[in-house]
Formats: structure tokens, C-alpha cells, sequence
């Protein structure tokens, strides 16, 4: 028994069949290619933001306006300035007075702080922090509560040149304890250092049950990074990667979904003893696309969304900078 395919028609199905392959297969191509350009087009859009920055050093304010300028040309739309000692407090809240647009401010003490004096070549001699430093912390952070972006810089620094004894130790700790109990009271994140002593610093946020925080310039070891990942924790990546293997190994092995940019401006430059500026988060964004092999732009996207996430003060900062693109 025949059927229509059989023989005389056969050339007819077969083409048929051919015809509908090759549609299919050219929308298919032709879907594909406009999903390719949409993602191109939001990419495109991608800004970044540094996460960690010092604006009021003396080496950056006198040419401010620049600085900020070299960084909107390199889209970095917004920078987090922290602060390390109380005096720095004002300072910072009056840069943000002067660029609110760019400037997040967030308050805080660091577990170094300066002596007021110079050693024989003029560098800063540095202290561990003390109670006293903390005086009068707490009442000017409640009365700023409303516009600062985190509380930092606080954090650990055991390097031993600045914390000597097991009591200037405990004084950090103690410190570091004070100002993220302060932080979550206000549902604030918190901006952490944690030099010579990573270990002991995530140890205790855990502790403490931190949420948002965010660890800079990360100097711990691999398995101690993976353990603030399972936390929650961030870490942002400094313009340095660029001559430090060990921040290289670091974002390797930690996913993209909790890393940001920073520079920690003006210090940890991307050429050792150089001046640096926000501008240079677009060397932290070019080694992690390198290093984790994804598109550049997708960097600056996630980046930027984990940053957002974590300091959602900078949202009304992105859509601002939206509407100007």
C-alpha cells in the first residue's frame, strides 16, 4: 500500500522537512543574536562604584574636583568615603555636603591611629587605637545616622609595628565590638579592616551576628576568605591585584556574586608609592574579568548590584546617574 510520500512525492517532503529546519534554525540564530544585543545594551549602561576610598587625605582634597572628574569620566558613579579617626568625621561630612551626588560618607574608628608625630624621614608614627579615641563616636555617628552610608572604617590590625601587646589587642576588639553593635542598632553595614588579623576579625562579626558586612583589601588566608563567604560576607578588590598574587588567588577562588571594586584612595595604588584616585577601580574590574574570564561588563554589572545590595543608600545615587547616561 502507497502512501503520499512514497515515490512521485517523496522530493516534496524532503523539502518540506528542509525548509522547516532551516526556519527554525535562522529564527533560533535571530533570537539568540537580539538577547546577545539587549545584554549588550544593558551592559553598555554598567557603572561602577568604589566601595573604599580616604577623599580627605591631604594627598587628594586639594585637587578634589579633578579627582572626581577622572573618576565620573571612567563611569565610576559614586565612591564610599571612610573615615579612620574622629577627627576625620567632619571632614568627610562636609566633602559629602560639597558632591552629594558622588560622595556616600561613613563614619567610624580605625584600629590604627596616628601619634600626631614623624620619625626621622617624616613618615606618620601610628598607635593602636585607645578608649580614649572613642570618645564622643557614638553621639556624632547617631546624629549623622540618617545619611551615611555604613560605619567604617573600623576593623582589626594586629600588625605587630602598631599593636605591641596582648591589652592593645583587646582594646581593638573591644572597639571593634562597640561599633557594630552601633551599626546594627541602625541597621547599617559596616566597612572592615582587617590587616594581619582576618581570622580573628570574621570570627568575631560572626560572633556578633553582622550582617552586611564588607571586608577591604582582604590579607587573610584562602580557607579563612571561603568562611566570610559562608557567611554572607563581602570582599572588596583593590586597584593593587595588579601586583599582588595573593588578592589574584583570592578572587580565583571566591564567586563574583560577593566581590566589589575599591581603591582604598589614596593608598595601595596600582603602582606601589603612587598617588591613587577612584578612577583606578577600572584596574580591579579589568584583572577580575581576566582572572575569572567573564566580560568585563558583567564585572562592572555585579559588582555594582552587590554594592547596592549592601549599601542601599547608593540606589537614589545609581538612578540619578541613569538619568544623565
Amino acid at each position: 500500500k502507497r502512501t503520499w510520500v512514497d515515490r512521485k512525492y517523496i522530493h516534496v517532503y524532503i523539502y518540506i522537512c528542509c525548509c522547516c529546519t532551516c526556519s527554525f534554525t535562522y529564527w533560533s540564530f535571530i533570537h539568540s543574536q537580539m538577547e546577545d544585543i539587549a545584554t549588550q545594551e544593558n551592559n553598555r549602561h554598567c557603572a561602577m562604584v568604589d566601595v573604599h576610598t580616604h577623599l580627605t587625605d591631604s594627598r587628594l582634597i586639594q585637587t578634589i574636583s579633578d579627582v572626581i572628574d577622572r573618576a565620573l569620566a571612567k563611569n565610576v558613579l559614586a565612591a564610599l568615603v571612610v573615615t579612620e579617626s574622629f577627627a576625620d568625621f567632619e571632614p568627610v561630612m562636609e566633602l559629602y555636603k560639597r558632591f552629594p551626588k558622588f560622595v556616600l560618607p561613613c563614619l567610624g574608628i580605625h584600629p590604627v591611629q596616628s601619634t600626631g608625630a614623624a620619625d626621622n624621614n617624616g613618615i606618620e608614627i601610628k598607635r593602636s587605637v585607645s578608649l580614649e579615641d572613642y570618645d564622643g563616636v557614638e553621639a556624632v555617628i547617631e546624629k549623622y545616622v540618617d545619611v551615611i552610608g555604613a560605619v567604617g572604617e573600623i576593623g582589626l590590625d594586629f600588625t605587630p609595628r602598631f599593636c605591641k601587646t596582648t591589652d592593645d589587642k583587646e582594646t581593638q576588639k573591644l572597639i571593634l565590638t562597640k561599633q557594630v553593635q552601633l551599626a546594627q542598632k541602625y541597621d547599617l553595614p559596616v566597612n572592615v579592616h582587617s590587616r594581619s588579623a582576618g581570622k580573628q576579625t570574621i570570627q568575631i562579626l560572626k560572633e556578633l551576628g553582622a550582617r552586611n558586612v564588607l571586608l577591604h583589601a582582604f590579607d587573610g588566608r584562602q580557607s579563612v576568605a571561603m568562611e566570610g563567604v559562608s557567611s554572607g560576607f563581602y570582599f572588596s578588590v583593590p586597584a593593587s591585584i595588579c601586583r599582588d598574587e595573593q588578592i589574584q588567588k583570592m578572587v580565583k577562588n571566591l564567586p563574583l556574586e560577593r566581590l566589589m571594586l575599591e581603591t582604598d584612595s589614596p593608598a595601595i595604588a596600582p603602582v606601589k608609592g603612587a598617588v591613587n584616585e577612584p578612577s583606578n577601580i577600572l584596574i580591579s574590574c579589568e584583572h577580575i574579568s581576566r582572572i575569572k574570564n567573564v566580560d568585563i561588563e558583567c564585572v562592572k554589572r555585579i559588582t555594582t548590584e552587590n554594592a547596592v545590595k549592601m549599601f542601599p543608600r547608593l540606589k537614589a545615587l545609581i538612578e540619578l546617574w541613569h538619568e544623565n547616561v
